[in-house]
């Protein structure tokens, strides 16, 4: 019999990259979980923290795989909050503004023995110096509200980025590679 996967997220960008390997989840379930860093919390142990809590946060029924992911945007040791305002977000690109960040994906995966398996990937992103003016207007063009460090790659902000080396669909909300790899290793069928 093949295991059910349930997506333990509320993000369609999730569900639609594991589309592209091929996954269709059987239940989607958004996970209630507090995601507030602990104090003096380094963004890997926190981006581990919070796959973990999300996996966990879900009911799983016998024959079930739950899938989790997070992505935390953080300069040096600081974690980035998402952009909720327009002016968080304006703080947010001026920061990232013509420097390097890092985006830290993690991937917990419960497997139906009820063993959690866990990967992360980080992913060095930078932006191209951003003027008053492009920050304005990507803000007005709406897609990077919401999202950690205020800004969507796979819209209109992939035209800021002048070096990425890591996971580009990591960045987006799900490393496929390793995605896939703890898939596979809990016994969910892939081609």
């Amino acid at each position: 019999m093949i295991p059910a996967l349930v997506l333990a997220s509320s993000s369609p960008r999730r569900r639609d990259l594991l589309a592209r390997i091929g996954v269709t989840p059987a239940r989607i379930e958004a996970p209630a979980i507090d995601e507030s860093p602990h104090p003096r919390e380094l963004p890997r142990a926190y981006a581990l923290r919070l796959a973990e809590e999300k996996a966990g946060a879900v009911a799983r029924a016998e024959g079930e795989i739950v899938i989790a992911g997070d992505t935390t945007i953080a300069v040096g040791r600081r974690i980035l909050p998402p952009a909720e305002t327009e002016d968080v977000q304006r703080t947010l690109l001026g920061l990232l503004s013509g420097r390097r960040h890092r985006c830290i994906s993690a991937v917990c995966v419960i497997g139906t023995d009820g063993k959690a398996r866990t990967r992360m990937v980080d992913t060095i992103v930078a932006f191209k110096p951003l003027s008053a003016s492009e920050i304005d207007a990507y803000i007005a063009c709406g897609e990077g509200l919401g999202k950690a460090g205020g800004y969507a790659i796979q819209g209109r902000a992939e035209a800021f980025v002048r070096f990425l080396s890591g996971s580009h669909s990591g960045v987006i909300g799900l490393p496929l590679f390793e995605t896939r790899a703890l898939l596979l290793s809990a016994g969910y069928p892939l081609g």
